[in-house]
Parts: C-alpha cells; structure tokens; sequence
C-alpha cells in the first residue's frame, strides 16, 4: 500500500522511542554491515548510522514515498527499495535490525529462522513490533468495519493479531541461535489534539482500509471509528489522551 510519511511522522517522537530501546539492547562493538528492514523515512536507520559510524548501513523498505523522504534526509546511507518477506542481503549481515515493520508480514514461523540465518556467526538479530492488537485502538477497527454499509469492501482486509506471544518467538529461536533475549514493554503514550488514537492508527494500522473507500463511505467510516475510540479512551480534563500502547522486543545472537 501507498505510505503517507506526513502521517507517520505526527509521533515521530513515540514511535521512535522504542527503536532507541532495541538499539540499547545491541552488544556489538564494530559491525561492518547493518540492515535496517522496515526502514521508513529513515529516522531509526540514521540513529544506527550515528552509533557504527565506520559500518556500511542500508535502509530497506517497500514503500518509494517513504524511501524518498529517507533519502532527503540521509543522503550518506544506502536505500534499497525491496519487499520485506524476500529480501536477503548480498553477504552475511552483523545486524538486522527492524523497528515496528515485520507485523506486516505473514509466515512469522518461517521469516525469522531465515532472517537469523542471514547473520555471520555472532550477528544479532534485533527486532521490535507492536503487539497492540487486542487492545480497543485496534479491536474498533474490526468493529467499525463490521458495522456500517462498507462491510462488503473492508472485511477482506481485516486481519488477524500478526504478532504472536512471546513463547512462540523464544521456541522459534532458542534451538537456532546463541542466545536469546524477549521483553514487552507498554508504552504510556501522552497525546495531544482532537481524536488522537484514531490520528495515530490513521498512519498505520486504520490505513489500508481508509485506502480502499471512496467518498462518502470514506469519511463515513473514519468518523465511524473515531466515535469508537474517543469513547475508550476519553480526553483527560488537561485536554490530552493517554493511549498504553504495548510492544514486544526480541534481540537473537547467531552461532
């Protein structure tokens, strides 16, 4: 699907946090070659760019508007434009690394052993993705979606939670590589202005569908849904939204 980098960007500053938390969690002194899949307008990849300076670092991503924006602001880092669920880079890699991007792919069971297997012996595999799914931001898409006259267009696109529990990955994982490290964090998201949480899935989650409407079911459905999520979650008095957004972190070492 077409990105929106504007979009994306109104929390650049909370959806970058959790890319600086799985960066922290990476021991690995002098990486010659870093990948960053899902790399976006290249906020993470340029973070990776500062802390292995002499490394040679490419930002890799679907989406040309997305890349494009990368680009202008990263000139010194590669950019590959490539589908996730095939890419394998050209040598073995010292670090993978993907910030809330592979959730968008299926086949979890096969991705991950394969990406671990991309790695030179002592790689590490580092890899955050929202697991937010259950959560009412997320639960009143399916149910706006389900209740309005653009049921027949949207409930193909509705997809089950893409993240599975931490067990899974660590079973996954554990008997292939070195060692392994998962955490969750939830995230307590402070926002601000008018119907935020539905801004904020508006530049993700709520995209595909919005995409696939034409006016007035577009607008229909956005207003829809906004409804559903001013209700749970209210606006403090202050005027700001507090929105617990959960993430799960999952740091691999190959042998």
């Amino acid at each position: 699907m077409p990105w929106d980098p504007a979009q994306y960007l109104k929390f650049a500053d909370y959806r970058l946090r959790p890319a600086v938390d799985l960066l922290n969690r990476i021991d690995f002194d002098d990486p010659s070659d870093v990948y960053d899949l899902g790399a976006g307008t290249g906020n993470a990849t340029r973070l990776l760019q500062a802390r292995w300076p002499n490394a040679a670092v490419t930002g890799v991503d679907a989406s040309e508007e997305m890349l494009v924006k990368a680009q202008a602001d990263g000139p010194n880092i590669h950019w590959q434009q490539a589908d996730l669920g095939r890419w394998q880079p050209s040598t073995p890699a010292n670090v993978i690394y993907s910030n809330a991007a592979l959730h968008w792919l299926d086949g979890h069971d096969r991705l991950f052993p394969a990406l671990l297997g991309d790695l030179a012996a002592g790689g590490v595999l580092a890899v955050q993705m929202p697991r937010n799914f259950a959560a009412p931001s997320h639960l009143a898409i399916s149910e706006a979606a389900r209740t309005g006259p653009w049921l027949a267009t949207l409930e193909p696109l509705l997809r089950p939670a893409p993240v599975n529990d931490p067990d899974f990955y660590f079973d996954l994982l554990a008997t292939r590589a070195a060692s392994v490290d998962i955490w969750e964090t939830e995230y307590l998201q402070v926002l601000e202005g008018p119907d935020p949480v539905k801004e904020w899935t508006k530049g993700t989650w709520l995209k595909p569908l919005l995409d696939a409407l034409d006016e007035p079911w577009k607008t229909q459905f956005e207003a829809h849904y906004a409804d559903l999520v001013r209700q749970a979650y209210p606006m403090c008095p202050d005027g700001r939204t507090l929105f617990p957004f959960r993430r799960m972190f999952i740091v691999a070492v190959a042998m």
